[in-house]
């Protein structure tokens, strides 16, 4: 996520599917290099249970204050169109006996593609028009985790942030180490000017406009001697 002088609207919609029979058992009889006991029918017994649980997949693209009257219907549209696209990238995943890893980190990415929302293209800048990203992940089976901080030329940093948990030894990396890391890595790096757009720049100017008015107005304190 990109960091700003001060909030900045987002959208949020929250999108989710749920059905009744999942490829949940598959997956649990492939599970990282865990022992399995007992016997052939019971394993297969616990999977067709697995199997039968319902499993859901939702996601949410950023918080904030954005009002109904600054959002025409085409920009919500869109808003929805690229969620919707996200979570259902997702949800075939897990569907079809992907790692719920893998799912959350595609519908991920597909947002930091897109210059619609606060994370890669389209991250809100920094006071000095800058960008600075974040990104974290956790593994709810192992409790593992990985996060990547102030990063100025990953394009996905919530791959970044991944590969911090799987491949180090570490929880969080950042700036030029987290970099640094990820050229071992071989990740994808862009030019800085990648994750600009006209629309963040706007919010920018408008906050250091409603900074300078503050300023300007203020109250002056009396001088002591």
């Amino acid at each position: 996520m990109g960091a700003t002088l001060k909030r900045v609207a987002a959208f949020l919609f929250i999108a989710a599917l749920t059905i009744n029979a999942s490829p949940l058992g598959a997956r649990a009889g492939k599970s990282e290099g865990q022992a399995q006991s007992g016997s052939v029918g019971d394993r297969a017994a616990g999977a067709a249970r697995l199997a039968a649980q319902p499993f859901g997949f939702a996601i949410h693209g950023g918080a904030g204050t954005i009002l109904k009257s600054e959002m025409g219907p085409e920009l919500e549209e869109a808003y929805r169109a690229k969620l919707r696209e996200a979570v259902l990238a997702g949800y075939s995943i897990v569907k079809n006996g992907g790692s719920s890893l893998d799912a959350v980190e595609t519908a991920i990415r597909m947002l930091e593609d897109s210059p619609l929302f606060n994370a890669g293209k389209g991250s809100v800048m920094t006071s000095e028009r800058t960008f600075e990203l974040d990104a974290s992940v956790m593994d709810g089976k192992t409790l593992k985790a990985g996060a990547v901080a102030g990063l100025k030329h990953i394009k996905n940093p919530i791959s970044l942030a991944r590969l911090v948990m799987e491949q180090s030894e570490h929880v969080l990396l950042a700036g030029d180490g987290a970099e640094a890391f990820a050229r071992e890595k071989g990740v994808d790096f862009v030019q800085h000017e990648y994750f600009f757009t006209d629309r963040r720049l706007k919010e920018l100017e408008r906050e250091k406009e409603k900074e300078r008015r503050k300023k300007t107005t203020a109250p002056q304190q009396p001088q002591t001697r």
